[in-house]
């Protein structure tokens, strides 16, 4: 490493951090303080500003006020930790999903760096033309020399423009600082200084995305174990008779391998929880995003128990008639039913506009009034769900409403362009998988923020995530396929396979192997590895219909199944 270039650096970080960053606070300061502010808050939570900067950070938004100075940007500069840092949620349940649900938080113009210092004076203050274009510039040379330069040197060529910039862009803020500048540029190199600037101005993201290839890799041998483990016990179970030494050898080779597992998924996990402790702290650029390493908790393991592929699992405890349930003489399709972890049921009632929670015994308990036609529904936590609605405004558009079912209020609407609204919703790694067009979409239930989106060739319908996978059926045709779909994040790619009848709905059992409902009114149990597939009967029944949906709860160890006739069956599971 030359000595120069590490010099030429800490010259550059210098400047950045000892005179554009104190001066960009000092610019914002001079603003609110013209504008008749007492404090940095104060100005923050004043309308035009808090606006401004609610569309830096949600898309597809409406305020209640000033409708017409909304704006939908393409990018979002203001990245989640920014805009946590800067503000806080109001409790209560809130009647519009807008910035005045926001309040600014107690921050102190020393703590923010030039990145948010930067996105408020550009957004937020009257700058003229060339103030606005040295602000720019600064920024833009911070992120290109600075926020990924893991080598901490910066060449003699790259220097002798970036130096011309610096002094032209400073001395355009604020001419006081020719001198500042000067003494920067004749510094001898301070080693420890130099690291420690070298800590503030680095961008993390390039060095968590090298850790995210690294874990990728690790989920990947760890399923490479689990499979082993996975033949290691049918040998087992195939030599018990005759063969004690063997099979106690055995064992003890699968509890070593079970063992490793658990020691690499401690591992993940830490990491994991590094890197979001890294993130949440905002030591990263604005560009940087955060960075998702899935914990895959829902595998299949030693300890859990294995079906044999389309072998008799449940019996029907209990029916209930919808009819008398719902009082109505008719009543019309529901679209979706969940049980929740603790054994509520769900219950989509599009054409009632509301979603009626109810006991299994059939007691109504509850209703939550929806702004639209609720479709689908997926449990968040015990206490959340998110719904699929399609809205009754101007125009019907579908979005994500997440609801609080406690106090029945809505916490938040997520609206996306393209979203499918028969697509089905799912939870994956406390993450929502809906279908968009012909992708699928990992979506933050509490930013909104679209954070993956995972090409398919196809329109996924009748969407279940589980584990590291994500199944669903394809319906992008006019004549319905017999196809069924499964997306594996451990190696990116989409697998397939045929059943005797179109799938309609997806459910995942305790070992994670699937049922899947048929058109025809089949049953098909499908192996986690999509290798194997069989029919099953249900007390030797197979009387259901389209339009029928299947949900299996692993909390309760029981499965729904609502069928066309408005007949609601509870299932256990056999011990």
């Amino acid at each position: 490493m030359d000595r120069e270039d590490q010099r030429r650096y800490f010259v550059v970080g210098s400047v950045i951090l000892e005179v554009v960053t104190p001066l960009f606070q000092q610019k914002i300061e001079n603003e609110y303080k013209t504008g008749g502010f007492g404090s940095f808050p104060a100005f923050m939570n004043s309308q035009p500003v808090i606006h401004t900067l609610f569309h830096l950070r949600h898309r597809n938004s409406l305020c209640c006020k000033d409708k017409a100075k909304c704006r939908n940007h393409a990018a979002l500069p203001l990245v989640y930790c920014q805009w946590k840092k800067m503000f806080s949620e109001n409790p209560g349940p809130g009647i519009h999903n807008c910035h005045c649900k926001f309040t600014a938080n107690p921050v102190q113009l020393n703590e923010l760096d030039i990145s948010l210092s930067s996105l408020i004076l550009l957004n937020c203050c009257n700058l003229s033309q060339p103030e606005a274009e040295a602000v720019q510039l600064l920024r833009q040379n911070k992120n290109d020399y600075l926020s990924h330069n893991t080598t901490g040197c910066i060449t003699q060529t790259e220097y002798n423009t970036l130096w011309s910039d610096l002094v032209t862009c400073v001395l355009r803020l604020d001419p006081s600082k020719y001198d500042s500048l000067i003494k920067i540029e004749h510094r001898p190199l301070d080693k420890s200084l130099c690291k420690k600037y070298f800590t503030f101005l680095l961008d993390l993201h390039q060095q968590i995305e090298e850790i995210k290839s690294t874990m990728e890799n690790v989920h990947s041998s760890i399923q490479a174990v689990s499979s082993s483990i996975t033949g290691l016990h049918s040998s087992v179970e195939a030599a018990v008779q005759g063969m004690d030494t063997t099979v106690i050898e055995m064992n003890t080779t699968v509890q070593g391998m079970g063992n490793s597992i658990q020691g690499i998924e401690t591992s993940v996990q830490q990491t994991n929880d590094l890197l979001k402790e890294l993130l949440q702290k905002g030591w990263t650029c604005e560009c940087g995003r955060q960075i998702i390493i899935p914990i895959f908790k829902d595998q299949p393991r030693k300890h859990r128990k294995q079906y044999q592929i389309g072998q008799n699992i449940f019996y029907i405890r209990q029916k209930l008639f919808l009819q008398s349930l719902f009082n109505y003489e008719d009543l019309r399709w529901i679209p979706d039913v969940n049980m929740m972890d603790d054994g509520t049921l769900m219950f989509c009632l599009p054409f009632e506009y509301r979603i009626l929670i109810c006991n299994t015994d059939g007691s109504q308990t509850d209703n939550i009034y929806v702004e639209g036609e609720p479709w689908c529904v997926t449990a968040v936590n015990n206490s959340t769900v998110a719904v699929l609605v399609n809205t009754l405004y101007i125009y019907i558009i579908p979005c994500i409403e997440i609801y609080d079912i406690t106090n029945k209020h809505k916490l938040n609407c997520i609206l996306i362009p393209g979203l499918e609204i028969h697509g089905g919703i799912s939870m994956m790694n406390n993450k929502l998988v809906v279908s968009c067009g012909c992708r699928l979409l990992i979506v933050d239930h509490k930013t909104g923020e679209t954070e993956q989106t995972i090409e398919t060739d196809c329109i996924p319908n009748s969407i279940h995530a589980t584990g590291d996978r994500i199944f669903f059926c394809d319906r992008s045709i006019t004549d319905q396929t017999m196809t069924l779909k499964m997306y594996s994040f451990s190696d990116n790619k989409v697998y397939i396979r045929t059943l005797s009848s179109s799938p309609s709905r997806i459910t995942s059992l305790q070992d994670g192997s699937l049922y899947v409902l048929c058109n025809d009114g089949s049953i098909h149990h499908v192996s986690y590895d999509f290798k194997h597939r069989k029919k099953v009967k249900i007390n030797n029944i197979e009387d259901l219909k389209g339009n029928s949906t299947v949900s299996y709860n692993t909390k309760q160890n029981k499965m729904v199944v609502y069928t066309r006739g408005n007949i609601l069956s509870i299932l256990h599971e056999k011990q």
